[in-house]
């Protein structure tokens, strides 16, 4: 998270709900990252826990949503 923190565009991150057993998918593991779509005010994501998953909200400058996206996606 602090390499999504660091991009330029990106206001901050807010944790939302954690759900627990839940799964990206087998070839993910902790710390992957999948944007799920862009709302007001930035993208909606979730994170690979070690416990399952882990919701996101990416804050971001107005405009930016694709660029951030588009980066996030290369971090693999």
């Amino acid at each position: 998270m602090a390499k999504i923190e660091a991009m330029d565009g990106v206001i901050g991150i807010i944790i939302g709900r954690s759900y627990g057993g839940k799964s990206l998918g087998k070839s993910q593991t902790t710390g992957s990252i999948r944007i799920q779509r862009p709302v007001s005010g930035g993208l909606k994501a979730v994170t690979q826990t070690e416990k399952g998953l882990q919701e996101l909200f990416i804050r971001t400058e107005a405009g930016m949503e694709d660029q951030i996206s588009e980066k996030v996606i290369s971090l693999g």
